[in-house]
């Protein structure tokens, strides 16, 4: 009999689907609630009424979230990490990744680097060493200090350089002959057939840095300069935020008698996970075949 189609592969497949279906209605129940409260009145989220479905349906809470100032200043600095973040950590990693990829006989001082680069894995200078560089290179307050300290993602570049390291060498040798530079082979044959793990890679750069807060948090003395998450995670913790910025003007009043804390705090949260729930389908194609090809060579 086939394996494939005895009965215990058969059970093994129900269990296995009724498992994962089971554990994606569980992760996406807390993003469901939060979706239902943000489209729900002041009044039935105070009373504690919506579960899974919008009660008394409005947007009065996105309108509210959109037309903060602190909001959207914040929303502004993440989109700018992000697109900073992502060029010079791709660049880096691109760079990085190429001659490490390289045979000891082509590059003597391989294993030194790549040693050099897989201790910062296992070792961290600690944070308030890490808070001195960036204090003593006079990038608080700046966007800067929220790119440059993570610009260089080890784990990003195992992943690149196990991933060239898998391409055919008779290519890049044919490459070499043909009187290609390492400069060209790089950008011009192995960027190219690289697209799945860069792909990966810039899923991985995008979402990690969309999500940190921490950073913001302890290098940003200036609310102003707060990226999304760090705003986001203060309004959390602290109910001030929801009426702060001074003296309420009468159209602030009637905004507020339109919502609540909650409703507006559930419209914020998924304002900011939005971004990241509309890139992941694009890129998931690639994600799978990334990390499969980058990690079956050492």
């Amino acid at each position: 009999m086939d394996f494939n189609d005895s009965l215990g592969r058969k059970v093994f497949l129900i269990c296995n689907n009724v498992f994962l279906i089971t554990l994606a209605v569980v992760c996406l129940l807390p993003l469901i609630n939060i979706l239902a409260l943000s489209f729900s009145s002041s009044s039935a989220a105070t009373a504690g009424a919506v579960k899974l479905w919008p009660v008394d349906f409005t947007l009065s809470s996105y309108k509210y979230a959109l037309s903060k100032p602190e909001f959207l200043q914040s929303l502004f600095v993440s989109i700018v990490r992000v697109v900073l973040g992502t060029i010079i950590s791709l660049l880096v990693v691109v760079i990085s990744a190429y001659p490490l990829s390289k045979e000891r006989t082509e590059f003597p001082m391989r294993t030194f680097y790549v040693w050099f680069f897989f201790v910062t894995i296992l070792f961290s200078g600690g944070l308030i060493p890490t808070y001195m560089v960036i204090r003593n290179y006079h990038m608080l307050d700046t966007i800067w200090a929220l790119i440059l300290p993570g610009a260089v993602a080890v784990f990003n570049i195992v992943l690149l350089l196990n991933f060239f390291r898998g391409t055919p060498k008779e290519i890049q040798e044919a490459a070499l002959v043909d009187g290609c530079t390492h400069w060209q082979l790089l950008w011009k044959m192995m960027v190219p057939i690289s697209i799945p793990a860069l792909a990966t890679i810039l899923l991985f750069t995008c979402v990690g840095q969309w999500n940190s807060w921490f950073d913001g948090l302890i290098y940003m003395n200036s609310p102003m300069n707060y990226p999304l998450q760090t705003y986001l995670q203060t309004l959390v913790v602290s109910t001030e935020l929801f009426t702060a910025g001074g003296n309420l003007t009468a159209e602030d009043m009637k905004a507020l008698a339109e919502v609540s804390d909650r409703t507006t705090k559930a419209s914020q949260i998924f304002l900011a996970a939005l971004p990241v729930l509309v890139l992941y389908p694009f890129l998931q194609k690639y994600f799978m075949k990334g990390i499969v090809l980058g990690s079956v060579k050492g």
